[in-house]
């Protein structure tokens, strides 16, 4: 009886174990899930800002503003073309390995630029504006030639595999139309010769001969040293 109420105590704190496990990930996958859509959130947000400063106000500020907008619109564009491809190409997760790294300046340049964006000494700003364009350029250059090297593996990928897909059809189609003339000739034969059976005249049965008598008559021997017998005696 005590065995028995110690295993019901344990599956009981096995459930319980398991049911508060299931909990804990759930509340962290939605909380991961509503951090993400806030951060999506807030990034939209972020852009449509600086699109509406590089295009309302000129001078440092506007210029800050592009160069923003320019280097994530790249950085996003690249890591999302980057995590596509290796889902399905294994060769591009050091691509991605590389990207991470280049994120890193992206994102220490990114900082930069919204703290100057602050800044109220905007003739000093104005002075840091070309190495800020030269580094946020060759940061984009960087990102957008680890992009377009992607999209261009997946397109050559995508073209050898239609060449061929198209080989393979075109071998099956010429195999299609071989085999597809010889059941219609073996149909035609085979109606042929249905009709020629049928408009020939059924041969007529061979009779067959009447059966032998069960106890036919023995035959009487004649030697030819008998002589015939006479009428008289037949009677």
């Amino acid at each position: 009886m005590e065995a028995a109420l110690i295993i019901f105590a344990l599956m009981l704190l096995a459930v319980v174990g398991l049911g508060a496990y299931l909990t804990v990930k759930a509340v962290g996958a939605a909380k991961r899930g509503v951090e993400r859509t806030v951060a999506q959130a807030r990034r939209s947000v972020e852009d449509t800002t600086l699109r509406a400063k590089s295009f309302g106000q000129v001078g440092v500020a506007g210029a800050l503003a592009q160069l923003r907008l320019d280097l994530r619109t790249s950085m996003r564009a690249t890591q999302q073309a980057l995590a596509e491809g290796a889902r399905e190409d294994a060769s591009l997760r050091e691509s991605l390995a590389l990207f991470e790294r280049l994120s890193a300046h992206g994102h220490e340049l990114d900082g930069e630029l919204k703290r100057l964006e602050q800044e109220p000494d905007k003739q000093r700003t104005a002075a840091l504006l070309p190495d800020l364009r030269e580094r946020a350029g060759q940061i984009i250059q960087a990102a957008d030639s680890l992009r377009w090297a992607a999209r261009d593996r997946a397109r050559r990928f995508a073209e050898d595999e239609i060449s061929l897909l198209s080989e393979q059809i075109e071998m099956e189609s010429g195999a299609l139309r071989d085999w597809s003339r010889e059941p219609v000739d073996d149909l035609a034969a085979a109606a042929a010769e249905w009709d020629a059976s049928q408009a020939a005249p059924a041969p007529k049965p061979t009779p067959a001969p009447p059966p032998a008598a069960l106890n036919p008559p023995t035959p009487t021997m004649q030697y030819p040293w008998q002589k015939a017998p006479r009428p008289e005696s037949a009677g």
